[in-house]
């Protein structure tokens, strides 16, 4: 189970507010950003500029959306693959190949069902855009999956990001299986680099074993649902723990951040796990949440906007309904800001010009552009 108000049990804490996410002194109301509402969807996942300052936005259900943000209207792009709309699953993460304005690919994660339950998948396809405010995907092709698949329909995360080096990261989630996340013969619970094409990035740490090893960048992760660089180039990832252990990581070649067998958090059955502080062998977190914030996305800012937030961490936050700005300094991360969205916040993105892109979860789900007040 996790804890996405999907569960009896995670409804129970909630209302016992075992779960609440305490105020704090950090908490603020009063927004510092301007927010203008562009379009509405319905279960939105995920966001992706266009050269041509089109946003595709990605629907639960299975629908790829393009946003005009002139007219403020949404069109549709056909030829998205059937998906396992269960649980947490369905249309995920969408992404533009680094030579988009090339070739048109866009790649898209997905769940999708098959022999056992579901698992997660990505693919990528043309881009075709037409005349109408919509558009069509072809030549779609499957270039990942994961190597196993379960029944409940959760935590696949599967966030997509390419690199400086133009190699494909993915966060892969442990589909609630735990112990995958400790095994080398799967690329569950793990962050992955690929060439573009899904095949195994050359330098990978454990490119010398082969097969699935050989795309595997850093093991024992939960369900990891943002990743970003930050400006010196290193990538950083927030994932959700059980009741409690939340993370942010700076994740780094062949390193092993510790679930299912450290965390900060506890199983939702109220078993403890031992927290990392027992095996310093494992990666710990840079900063833990308990109780829960529910990391939804990532970005490190980048911009001039907002100035003051240069190089900070910008987090989407579900049970927190809250944007959590979190402050690096080298390898220390600390929350600076929690500022209150009054909604599930669920995808997060920064557009070239510095402005923070963010879209609520949920129907009638609002996508937003803030921009300083």
């Amino acid at each position: 189970m996790l804890h996405l108000g999907l569960s009896l049990t995670y409804a129970l804490a909630l209302v016992s507010g075992a779960l609440a996410v305490p105020s704090q002194q950090l908490h603020t109301r009063q927004q510092p950003f301007k927010s203008t509402v562009i379009t509405t969807h319905n279960e939105p996942w995920a966001i992706a500029f266009l050269p041509d300052n089109r946003i595709l936005v990605t629907e639960r259900r299975g629908n790829l959306r393009l946003v005009n943000v002139t007219t403020k209207t949404a069109g549709t792009i056909t030829g998205v693959p059937t998906v396992a709309y269960a649980g947490q699953g369905g249309l995920h993460d969408v992404a533009l190949h680094p030579k988009y304005a090339e070739n048109s690919l866009v790649y898209i994660s997905y769940a999708e069902s098959g022999t056992g339950g579901a698992g997660g998948a990505v693919a990528r396809a043309k881009l075709t855009l037409d005349a109408n405010g919509g558009g069509a995907l072809s030549g779609l092709e499957v270039i990942w999956r994961h190597s196993q698949r379960a029944t409940g329909g959760l935590q696949f995360a599967c966030r997509l990001l390419f690199g400086p080096d133009g190699a494909l990261w993915i966060s892969s989630g442990e589909i609630n299986q735990m112990t995958p996340a400790q095994s080398m013969t799967g690329n569950l619970g793990k962050v992955l680099k690929l060439n573009d094409n899904g095949t195994a990035f050359a330098g990978n740490p454990f490119a010398s074993q082969g097969a699935v090893p050989a795309q595997i960048w850093s093991l024992g992760h939960r369900n990891p649902l943002g990743i970003d660089w930050d400006a010196q180039g290193r990538l950083w990832e927030v994932e959700m723990g059980p009741m409690g252990g939340d993370e942010i990581n700076l994740i780094e070649s062949g390193k092993n951040y510790g679930w299912p067998l450290v965390c900060e958090g506890k199983h939702y059955d109220g078993r403890t796990i031992p927290a990392h502080s027992t095996r310093p062998d494992f990666a710990a977190p840079k900063t833990a949440w308990v109780p829960v914030i529910s990391p939804a996305g990532l970005i490190i800012y980048k911009g001039d906007l907002f100035a003051s937030w240069k190089g900070n961490a910008i987090i989407s936050a579900l049970s927190a309904q809250a944007l959590v700005r979190v402050t690096i300094t080298g390898n220390t991360t600390k929350e600076a800001q929690r500022i209150s969205m009054g909604k599930r916040m669920r995808g997060i993105r920064e557009d070239k010009d510095g402005a923070i892109w963010v879209i609520e979860d949920g129907t009638n789900a609002r996508l937003l552009k803030l921009t300083p007040n």
